[in-house]
């Protein structure tokens, strides 16, 4: 299938008058260890400008007053301290990890924290570094089969073990067999393409634009503000997610050489009601 706008309008509905920020999803954002600060500070970005309820973050402490010169609407904290992020665990409906969380120490006892404290209700968006921590693990005992992937193509090398050659959709489909069965994978590449079992979607739009740091970790945000709100359908949602991020660096390529990520969740929003109201 063709990943388009007929698609993201299915996806993306008109609010309902009866609501409140519960409605709309509480999601963790997990990322932005020294000194990679700037990672979750876009990813949490998109997440806000996706709609996403009620957003909290953890990252490195000192990169809290800087999030918050970007983004008042996000709450935060220190990601090392374990009582509050296992806390901050069981209340969320979405967590995103990986995007700046690094490979040390902290980033490890953090990512096997979540494996370990994360329920079968709730989704799991693994992205960035923590994929390449999930890499170096032997195996996972998984306790939601909520999962979404979003590897870039040497990140799905070192999960899948799959030469990037050798990626194609035949064998991604089979090395994506060995987890759970509904998880979904977002390959990114210059054409992104997502698998959940049988089911592959294609993106079309999108170009060279797009080539910047940070906009993997703009997609990975609006992917978890969009599985927050929309709960019909994990692979239709994530899919949404991706050709809106798409569609609107296209829009803006027209007058710019580099679209950057923040420039890209600036219009998130104004994209969505427009959509909703096909």
């Amino acid at each position: 299938m063709i990943i388009d706008e007929v698609l993201a309008a299915k996806v993306i509905q008109p609010r309902p008058a009866n609501s409140h920020k519960g409605t709309f999803g509480r999601t963790l954002l997990i990322g932005g260890n020294y000194p990679y600060g700037g990672a979750i500070i876009m990813a949490a970005l998109a997440c806000v400008n996706s709609g996403a309820g009620l957003v909290t973050v953890a990252t490195h402490k000192e990169n809290i007053t800087a999030l918050h010169s970007h983004l008042p609407e996000a709450m935060a904290f220190d990601m090392a301290d374990e009582a509050r992020l296992a806390k901050q665990l069981s209340a969320a409906d979405v967590i995103l990890i990986g995007p700046g969380l690094a490979e040390d120490d902290l980033a490890k006892e953090t990512f096997d924290l979540v494996l370990g404290e994360i329920s079968p209700s709730q989704t799991l968006i693994i992205d960035g570094s923590a994929l390449n921590l999930l890499a170096k693990k032997q195996s996972v005992n998984w306790k939601t089969a909520k999962l979404i992937l979003t590897p870039h193509q040497k990140e799905w090398e070192r999960l899948s073990g799959l030469s990037i050659s050798d990626q194609t959709e035949e064998t991604t489909r089979q090395a994506l067999a060995h987890f759970p069965k509904e998880t979904v994978l977002v390959a990114k590449s210059h054409q992104t393409k997502v698998y959940q079992g049988t089911r592959i979607g294609e993106l079309q739009v999108g170009g060279p634009y797009q080539a910047t740091g940070g906009m993997g970790d703009t997609l990975a945000g609006m992917i978890a503000g969009f599985v927050a709100q929309f709960k019909n359908d994990l692979f239709e949602t994530t899919a949404a997610a991706i050709y809106l991020h798409s569609a609107i660096a296209e829009d803006l390529s027209k007058d710019h050489y580099v679209v950057l990520p923040t420039t890209i969740s600036a219009d998130i929003s104004k994209w969505m009601k427009r959509l909703s109201e096909k």
